[in-house]
């Protein structure tokens, strides 16, 4: 189905389907404040035809004290529903740069069992400069059922956490900035320790895509060997507050590495609690 990759799909494939049945289009561009973007109002301003925008400080676990935590399986049928989304639509992720937050949610709907389910390569900021059909008119929404059948085995909790850092079961791979990860560079929330966890290998978002693009499988293998990441080994991803870990997910699924979770927690978690060992440094 996929025109560039596994996960994958181009903004070629996406236009010729614009308005077909059955295909679900998801906004889910999200930004940290140092980027000075609003995801809302951009795309409030200009979005994908027939796209629906998924807010990611929205659908989260109600009263959660960490960001972006995985709501259960009810909850996440309720917001995606109230979508228009089906279980059974195949449904394409975008958010702006391209590889940066979409993937989060693409992970969101795979953990919720959805495997039709697609990261539009380039991202909107692509789409647009390729001069591809925008609007500003609001989507229509038709409520819908969506099924879920929730896989706990893609979620890392604090617990699991512990154990690998004690007896190094899996390997870490972790999605920040190179500076936040040796601690040179300070974590953006506040009451939140700079470093990382023990063992952890450092493997930044952004090394795995290119002008919004997922890196050709080739390449992406080259980043995993030189962080020093063994692909017939499990693998943990983390990052500041599980959004960009999925980059890295999404890498290895593509790669065919199904052994993998996603520490939904993350750095904001186990940084910011004091019985939780942290290094810093390379």
């Amino acid at each position: 189905m996929a025109e560039t990759g596994a996960f994958t799909i181009d903004a070629d494939w996406l236009q010729q389907r614009l308005g077909s049945p059955g295909i679900s289009i998801v906004d889910a561009s999200w930004y940290l404040p140092a980027q000075g973007r609003n995801a809302r109002a951009e795309y409030d301003a200009a979005h994908i035809p027939g796209a629906i925008f998924f807010d990611q400080d929205a659908v989260v676990a109600p009263d959660a004290a960490l960001p972006h935590t995985l709501p259960d399986p009810l909850t996440f049928a309720r917001h995606a529903g109230s979508m228009g989304i089906s279980a059974d639509d195949t449904i394409v992720v975008y958010d702006g740069p391209g590889m940066f937050s979409a993937p989060r949610v693409w992970w969101m709907f795979r953990t919720m069992g959805v495997f039709q389910v697609y990261v539009l390569d380039g991202g909107f900021d692509r789409w647009k400069a390729e001069d591809r059909p925008v609007t500003a008119e609001k989507t229509k929404i038709a409520p819908n059922f969506f099924h879920v059948d929730f896989d706990a085995s893609r979620v890392a909790s604090i617990e699991d956490m512990l154990k690998i850092v004690a007896t190094g079961e899996s390997q870490i791979a972790d999605a920040r900035p190179a500076g936040r990860f040796t601690g040179d560079d300070p974590e953006p929330r506040a009451g939140v320790r700079g470093g990382h966890m023990p063992g952890a290998k450092s493997l930044p978002a952004s090394s795995l895509a290119k002008d919004g693009k997922l890196l050709p499988p080739d390449e992406l293998r080259k980043r995993f060997d030189e962080a020093g990441i063994d692909l017939s080994k499990p693998v943990v991803t983390s990052c500041g507050s599980g959004i960009t870990a999925a980059v890295i997910t999404l890498a290895l699924e593509t790669l065919g590495h199904s052994a993998n979770r996603l520490y939904d927690g993350s750095w904001t978690e186990w940084g910011s609690r004091s019985d939780t060992p942290v290094v810093k440094g390379k």
